[in-house]
């Protein structure tokens, strides 16, 4: 089953900590996720001032710069992830390296009747 694991982080937190994991790890987990077959796909977005939220209300269309909504911890990037259950997909998130400074919301992808 697909699982989408998205890292969550103060932007100003998530390298400056103590704890804080550099890209090198990042890569080397997502790396040894791929090497076992685990990993679909991931990305490290860039900072959350660069987002653009698009909404489409009575057919108008309107474009606001910025996240969704104001929050402590904004989306920093994601994990794409197989597994077999949601125990294993924790277990695959916990050791996703941000979840050090951050958090890691699990959730499962639901396919599309098409």
């Amino acid at each position: 089953m697909k699982y989408l694991c998205l890292v969550y982080s103060d932007e100003n937190d998530l390298h400056s900590l103590p704890d804080s994991p550099e890209d090198k790890e990042c890569h080397a987990y997502a790396t040894h996720l791929a090497e076992s077959g685990q990993m679909i796909a991931g990305e490290a977005l860039e900072p959350v001032a660069t987002a653009t939220t698009v909404r489409v209300r009575g057919g108008q269309v309107s474009i606001t710069d910025g996240p969704f909504a104001e929050t402590k911890e904004q989306l920093a990037g994601f994990y794409m992830i197989e597994a077999k259950d949601l125990n294993e997909a924790v277990r695959i998130a916990a050791g996703i390296p941000p979840a050090r400074v951050g958090s890691i919301e699990v959730r499962p992808v639901r396919q599309l009747a098409v």
